[in-house]
């Protein structure tokens, strides 16, 4: 295991510059994912990472050696693909070992880590059996056993689950950052599944337009995003976004929007003294909002508006409420199964220490 290290990556395509000026630090043992949209450039960096495509400038450190231009097997990684790439004319066992084969390891020593990797992805059963004969879910495990089996210092994971099923998705998450943490193993997976980011990474980078936004602990992205777009790329619902004017009220400050006035107090004076009438844009998650009937005694800060009911999504464990306030739609997300009227109004709370506001200017936050 190493710790692995990028400085200043760029890659470019033609005019295309998929990777623009990328930093990253990646501890050893840690399983940091990166997540962004389609052609964000995190495979790109990958690839990259891997080997397998050359930075038109940076570095690629792992520990302390400069790997920059070193060929994939001079790396010591292994790699996991969307499309699990086994040899369809290879039972298991030789997928497995295939690896091993080609590094010239002993047949008794194959055969102790072959099997050492199928039990601990449990596939010990399959060994016998070709890839045909197998589910996606078993042929990704025997993508990851081979992966495994020669004890990589990097593991790499290029959207691995995106073929399976979402039943099967969520069992392959938990299982393999429990495998993860099982061998310690320094871990890079790319995905643009949040979901998955969030339940898997011990960090996230989030990536758009080949740079990366920010990185921090799933809880750190998703509570204090550092801009409006790692804000709305994270959450489902997407946060609620919209446009107001910070003023001075009764030596107050209250942000005014074109629906609604949402008074902020004297504490917030200090941090937004300097874009006092000037436009902000203001951002709170859809679960952070609440029907004024059923606002938790706990709720400390909150401002209250009023709306008419636009539309009403039940999906069992979770209600979403769509809210027309004049010029805005408000998303609402309450836990649980409710029923609400079409063309009601309603009245909402918002959770004022959940508010979230950002500059118009490089939309990076301000709160």
């Amino acid at each position: 295991m190493v710790d692995v290290h990028l400085r200043g990556i760029v890659k470019r395509f033609g005019k295309t510059v998929a990777v623009n000026g990328i930093d990253l630090d990646v501890n050893d043992g840690e399983f940091i994912v990166l997540l962004g949209p389609s052609g964000c450039g995190k495979t790109t960096t990958l690839r990259i990472i891997a080997g397998l495509e050359k930075p038109d400038a940076g570095r690629v450190i792992f520990g302390d050696r400069d790997v920059t231009y070193l060929p994939p097997r001079e790396r010591n990684i292994s790699m996991v693909f969307q499309s699990y790439a086994v040899w369809p004319h290879m039972k298991v066992y030789d997928n497995i070992a295939f690896p091993l084969k080609i590094k010239k390891y002993p047949r008794e020593e194959i055969d102790k880590k072959v099997k050492w990797a199928a039990e601990l992805l449990q596939i010990s059963e399959l060994l016998d059996r070709y890839p045909h004969q197998l589910s996606g879910g078993q042929r990704q495990r025997v993508a990851v056993a081979r992966a495994i089996v020669v004890e990589p210092a990097v593991l790499l994971m290029d959207e691995p689950l995106s073929n399976l099923d979402a039943l099967l998705r969520v069992k392959m998450r938990s299982e393999l950052k429990k495998l993860q943490r099982r061998i310690k193993v320094t871990t890079i997976y790319v995905t643009h599944d949040q979901v998955e980011a969030m339940t898997m990474g011990d960090r996230i980078a989030v990536m758009n337009q080949g740079k990366i936004m920010q990185v921090g602990t799933p809880e750190e992205i998703y509570n204090k995003p550092a801009n409006l777009f790692v804000a709305g790329f994270v959450g489902t619902p997407q946060m609620n976004f919209f446009e107001a004017t910070v003023s001075l009220k009764d030596d107050n400050i209250v942000l005014e929007t074109q629906d609604f006035t949402i008074p902020l107090g004297r504490e917030f004076r200090e941090i937004l003294a300097d874009y006092i009438n000037k436009s902000v844009i203001v951002g709170i998650r859809p679960e952070h909002i609440y029907p004024k009937t059923m606002r938790p005694s706990t709720l400390k800060k909150a401002s209250d508006i009023s709306g008419v009911i636009d539309f009403v999504e039940a999906l069992g464990s979770d209600t979403i409420i769509h809210v027309n306030t004049g010029n805005m739609i408000i998303v609402v997300k309450i836990s649980g199964s409710h029923r609400f009227e079409i063309g009601s109004p309603i009245d909402l709370s918002l959770d004022l220490d959940k508010l979230h506001i950002f500059r118009k200017s490089d939309e990076k936050a301000i709160v």
